[in-house]
């Protein structure tokens, strides 16, 4: 019992829990929007451990084809890449049937939840299945940020309300296209930052079609600016004007800004930690590794994401 429950913590730690906290937040907008409007909670639960499968068995596709590229990696990217994976610990083999074993629970889960809530169930599962394989093909082809932003927005906002509701009403879509694209700039600073990396690799990303760093980090600004003019709108076309509290995460967004232009110029600069970059998991041991510049930014980004989405949940909690 005690090797399973080791194998399960060594699978899940290698596949960068530290994201996952975005994936329940994401979830929980929507879910708390399904409650808000009538819904099955006890569907929209059971849809959050599917949702957490792929998330995770995404992540670990990943890791199986950029492995394929280590020759590629930069000494910052080898400190932080598919680690479990060189130095022995997991093969290749192991990996992919990991990966397998995690879609084929979800796809479970997804059949029950289709016959309990409907067929059209089936088709957001059929949507979302091949982004969760060949996520990194996507990204290699400068895709990355469209699936992320379909994944996250109307793929997992839609079969939740679905689930939930056995409906798509018109308006959570629109929150899922913000909730999504904040959810993408933590993609978009990931990739930001491998800019390098990825030329030198020829993995194409929207950040390398923009030709420079400049144009890249013009990018981040353009995708903040779109949540939140989204965001706006979705206030003053609901009258629910608490949306506009998600603006206090502007400032944040502008601050992380600066610090990837920072980190463009000078790659091993660690800006001075304060109250609202946290939290910063297992910071000392970032530092001693040399990834603690490139996780700091990383980081940052996903709390800025979680702030916004804690408020998005207020904001249709007390509507």
């Amino acid at each position: 019992m005690i090797n399973i429950i080791n194998y399960i913590k060594f699978w899940i730690g290698n596949a960068r829990p530290y994201s996952a906290p975005i994936t329940l937040l994401c979830w929980l907008v929507a879910f708390i929007y399904g409650i808000k409007h009538g819904g099955n909670p006890s569907a929209g639960g059971i849809a959050y451990f599917g949702i957490a499968l792929v998330h995770l068995a995404t992540n670990l596709s990943d890791d199986y084809f950029d492995y394929k590229r280590l020759k590629n990696f930069t000494n910052s990217e080898k400190t932080i890449k598919c680690a479990y994976l060189r130095n022995g610990q997991a093969t290749l083999k192991e990996l992919r049937n990991v990966i397998l074993f995690m879609l084929i629970s979800a796809g479970i889960i997804g059949i029950f939840l289709t016959f309990l809530s409907g067929w059209k169930v089936l088709l957001f599962m059929i949507a979302a299945a091949p982004i969760a394989l060949f996520y990194s093909k996507l990204s290699s082809r400068g895709l990355g940020d469209f699936a992320v932003i379909l994944a996250y927005g109307p793929l997992m906002y839609g079969g939740i309300s679905q689930v939930m509701l056995k409906s798509l009403p018109a308006e959570i879509f629109i929150i899922s296209l913000a909730s999504a694209i904040f959810v993408n700039t933590i993609l978009y600073t990931h990739m930001l930052m491998d800019y390098d990396a990825d030329i030198k690799s020829g993995k194409m990303t929207l950040c390398t079609r923009l030709k420079t760093k400049e144009n890249a980090l013009k990018g981040l600004a353009f995708l903040y600016l779109s949540g939140y003019i989204i965001v706006g709108l979705l206030a003053i076309k609901t009258s629910n004007y608490l949306w506009f509290l998600t603006y206090f995460t502007m400032p944040l967004a502008i601050d992380l800004i600066h610090s990837v232009n920072q980190y463009n110029k000078y790659p091993n600069t660690i800006p001075q930690i304060h109250l609202w970059h946290l939290p910063m998991e297992q910071w000392q041991q970032k530092i001693s590794s040399g990834s603690a510049p490139f996780f700091f930014r990383f980081l940052y980004s996903r709390n800025i994401t979680t702030y916004y989405m804690l408020l998005a949940c207020f904001a249709i909690l007390f509507e």
